[in-house]
């Protein structure tokens, strides 16, 4: 069960959220675009960028919790090299939104796990993909094992634990699974895509999605991770998994200049700055089919939008403009 520190304020706000469609269930804010990793898979860092202004996070923040924002994740880049990360979470609490934050894991010592300790913070997710690190991603157990024991002896929010299934061989991956359940660490197992958001065609197989749902049945998941799940299996074997988008109404993706995009891979789109975005926005992005979502893997849109599926949409769908691949490129 996740813990919060005001359980009854986010239990009325997400009350109020299910039963108005244009409330954001989960949004995700970026407090900095700067990574200390460079993993070639991901086009959502650079290594110059400087965090972002804490005044300009904090209106941010109370924008979304005006809008019935039920949680708020901060992430990045890497959010832990923003260095007042506790104070962006505490303000999130006091809005009343669950906060929660993404992290390689790298940056992590006992006293920034005592800060997050202190701010109220729900919820940290780490990222593992593999045993060794490889080409595509540097976000491995051997890395971090040693993060994961600190979290262990000290952390009093919970961990999620998230591998990509593809960034590693299937053994790396069970070994992974093996390792966090021996911890005791909330897991799920994430699906590769490609700097478009879409299905990697490469794990089209009968095998993986065996894998997978060996592996899902096998891991321990928080309440919202468990939702929205059973698509995987689907677009693993067959390449595609239809669904209704909402993205933009369900959820928010902020990036670091206060943009709102769809998600990560849809940037600029609507492309409207967060502090003007408003309920007629919400409720447009709720109605509208994006175009992409057949082959789309980004699994935090689709919990967001699973409470809605029975709801239709009216609106045209929305061509797919795919800004280009940002990342750098893996230093050896």
């Amino acid at each position: 069960m996740l813990k919060h520190t005001h359980p009854f304020r986010v239990a009325r706000r997400a009350i109020a959220a299910f039963a108005r469609p244009s409330t954001p269930l989960l949004a995700q804010l970026v407090v900095t675009r700067r990574c200390n990793l460079a993993c070639g898979y991901c086009n959502e860092y650079d290594d110059v960028s400087d965090p972002v202004p804490l005044d300009e996070l904090l209106a941010r923040v109370d924008h979304l919790a005006d809008l019935g924002t039920v949680v708020l994740t901060l992430t990045g880049g890497e959010p832990l090299l923003h260095p007042q990360l506790d104070v962006i979470i505490k303000r999130v609490v006091e809005r009343g939104m669950v906060c929660t934050s993404i992290t390689n894991g790298y940056p992590l010592t006992k006293t920034w796990i005592e800060r997050l300790n202190a701010s109220g913070l729900t919820l940290l997710q780490i990222s593992i993909d593999n045993v060794e690190p490889n080409a595509l991603s540097q976000k491995s157990l051997r890395k971090v094992r040693k993060k994961l024991e600190l979290l262990k002896e000290h952390a009093t929010f919970s961990v999620n634990v998230n591998a990509v299934l593809g960034s590693g061989d299937t053994q790396q991956t069970e070994q992974v699974v093996a390792a966090v359940k021996a911890l005791g660490f909330y897991m799920t197992v994430g699906v590769m895509h490609d700097h478009t958001g879409q299905l990697d065609s490469g794990l089209v197989a009968d095998q993986l999605s065996a894998l997978y749902a060996r592996l899902r049945r096998g891991s321990r998941k928080s309440i919202f991770h468990g939702l929205g799940e059973g698509w995987e299996e689907a677009m693993i074997r067959q390449g595609s998994s239809d669904w209704r988008c909402r993205a933009g109404a369900r959820y928010l993706y902020v990036d670091e200049a206060g943009i709102v995009s769809y998600c990560s891979q849809r940037r600029n789109e609507p492309g409207i700055p967060v502090l003007k975005y408003q309920r007629e926005h919400l409720r447009l992005a709720f109605n509208t089919p994006k175009g992409c979502e057949a082959q789309c893997t980004i699994a935090c849109v689709r919990r967001a939008s699973a409470f809605d599926a029975w709801r239709p949409q009216r609106l045209q769908p929305d061509p797919p403009r795919i800004a280009p691949s940002r990342h750098l490129p893996i230093v050896a």
